[in-house]
C-alpha cells in the first residue's frame, strides 16, 4: 500500500544522462515520483508536479521565469515571503515588480494594458535598449490572498494575461486543488507551500510547482536542479501520506471555519471578520462562482495591536504560531512581522482553523476575545 522510501542519491547507469531514468539524486529520484504524480493529477496538470525543498523555493523557481527587463505583477497583499522574495529577485535579476489590488479586476487589467503600451513605444524606438519592452511578463495571483482573503476574478484575469502574452502563476496554497484548479482556467504555473494543507501535519517543509507546458516544466526542472532546491525522500514520503487525508481534513476544517466565522461576524468585540463563506464578505459572490468551497482560513480585526496580541496569548486550545493548514488550529497577529505590508491592520488576527471540535474552538476564542477587551 505504501511506496518505499528511496534513500539513494546515486543510480547505476552508463548511458547518456538525458535518456537514463535516473542519474543523480539532485536531478530526479524515485523518492519524489509518487507524490509528484499524485499532486499533478489533483491539479489537473498534464505533467507530474515538481517538489521543492520549501514553498519559497518553488516560488523563487517560478519567479525565475520572469526575464531581465520583464515585469512581474503581484498582489499587494500576497504572502509576505513572496513579496520579499520577489523584491530581492527583481533587484538582482533586473525586472520590474508592480504591486496591484488583485480584487480590483479593472485596475489589474489597466496595469497589464499600460505594460502593453510601454512595449509598443519601445518597439517603435530603434534606439531603445534591447531589454525594454520585453515580451515576457508574469501576473502572480493569490486567491484568496494571504492574509487579507481578497478573492481574484481568476477566469477573467488569466484570460486577460493570456491575451496579452503574459504568463500567469497562481499560488494555490490556501484553496488547494480540492477547491480550485487554476490550470483548468488557463494558468501557466501553480505553486504550493506543501508544508501547509497538502502535507497537513506541521511536520515537513516542502513546496511544489506544476504546469502543463513542456517548455515551462523543463525550465523549472532545470532551475530546481541547478540551484539545488530539492526535497528529502522522507519528507516527500510524509507529504504523500498527508495528501491521502487532504479531503477529509479540509472538509472538517472548512465546516469548523464556517461556524466560527459566522459567530465572529456578530461578536460585539470584533471590528471586522473576513471569510469568503460569509454572505456579506466582499469576495463571497466571486468565490462562490469559481470555488467549490471557501477554505479554512479566517481573519478578524480587533481595535488595537495590544488587544490582538493579548488574544493570541490568552487562548489555550488554539496555538499561537505562524504557519497554517495543519490539523491543529493556529492563531497569529500578522503585523508582528516587520515585512508584512503596512496596509494590513495592526489588530488583524489570522486563524488557521483545524479539525478540533468547533464548540471547543469557539469557547476558547470567545473567552480570549472577551478577556482582552476587558483588559
Amino acid at each position: 500500500m505504501n511506496p518505499p522510501i528511496e534513500l539513494s542519491s546515486t543510480f547505476v547507469g552508463s548511458g547518456d544522462i538525458a535518456t537514463s531514468p535516473y542519474a543523480y539524486g539532485r536531478f530526479d529520484t524515485p523518492a519524489w515520483g509518487p507524490f509528484e504524480a499524485a499532486l499533478g493529477k489533483l491539479e489537473h496538470a498534464a505533467l507530474p508536479g515538481l517538489v521543492y525543498g520549501s514553498g519559497l523555493a518553488a516560488i523563487a523557481s517560478t519567479l525565475s521565469l520572469v526575464p531581465r527587463g520583464g515585469t512581474l505583477f503581484m498582489p499587494r497583499h500576497s504572502y509576505q515571503g513572496s513579496l520579499q522574495s520577489a523584491g530581492e529577485i527583481a533587484e538582482r535579476c533586473g525586472f520590474d515588480l508592480v504591486t496591484v489590488d488583485i480584487a480590483d479586476t479593472e485596475a489589474v487589467i489597466d496595469a497589464l494594458d499600460a505594460l502593453e503600451a510601454n512595449r509598443s513605444v519601445a518597439d517603435e524606438d530603434p534606439t531603445a535598449d534591447d531589454n525594454r519592452g520585453v515580451a515576457s511578463a508574469m501576473l502572480w495571483i493569490e486567491s484568496p490572498t494571504n492574509p487579507m482573503l481578497e478573492v481574484a476574478d481568476m477566469p477573467r484575469l488569466i484570460a486577460a494575461a493570456r491575451d496579452r502574452g503574459i504568463l500567469t502563476a497562481v499560488d494555490n496554497t490556501f484553496a488547494t486543488p480540492l477547491l480550485q484548479t487554476p490550470l483548468d482556467l488557463g494558468a501557466d504555473v501553480v505553486v504550493h507551500s506543501v508544508t501547509k494543507y497538502l502535507a497537513g501535519h506541521s511536520d515537513v517543509v516542502l513546496g511544489a510547482a506544476l504546469t502543463s507546458s513542456d517548455d515551462l516544466h523543463v525550465r523549472l526542472h532545470a532551475d530546481r536542479s541547478m540551484r539545488g532546491a530539492i526535497a528529502g525522500p522522507f519528507e516527500v514520503w510524509l507529504a504523500l501520506r498527508g495528501l491521502r487525508t487532504l479531503s477529509v481534513r479540509m472538509e472538517r476544517a472548512q465546516d469548523n471555519a464556517a461556524q466560527i466565522a459566522d459567530r465572529l461576524s456578530s461578536h460585539p468585540n470584533v471590528v471586522e471578520t473576513r471569510y469568503p463563506g460569509l454572505p456579506g464578505d466582499a469576495g463571497h459572490d466571486r468565490a462562490a462562482g469559481q470555488m467549490s468551497g471557501f477554505g479554512a482560513i479566517i481573519v478578524f480585526c480587533v481595535e488595537t495591536a495590544q488587544q490582538a496580541t493579548a488574544i493570541a496569548e490568552a487562548v489555550r486550545l488554539w496555538t499561537p504560531a505562524t504557519s497554517l493548514g495543519g490539523v491543529e488550529s493556529l492563531i497569529e497577529r500578522r503585523r508582528r512581522h516587520a515585512s508584512e505590508p503596512t496596509s494590513v491592520p495592526e489588530g488583524l488576527l489570522r486563524l488557521s482553523v483545524g479539525i478540533e471540535h468547533a464548540d471547543d474552538l469557539w469557547n476558547d476564542l470567545d473567552a480570549a476575545i472577551r478577556a482582552a477587551h476587558v483588559a
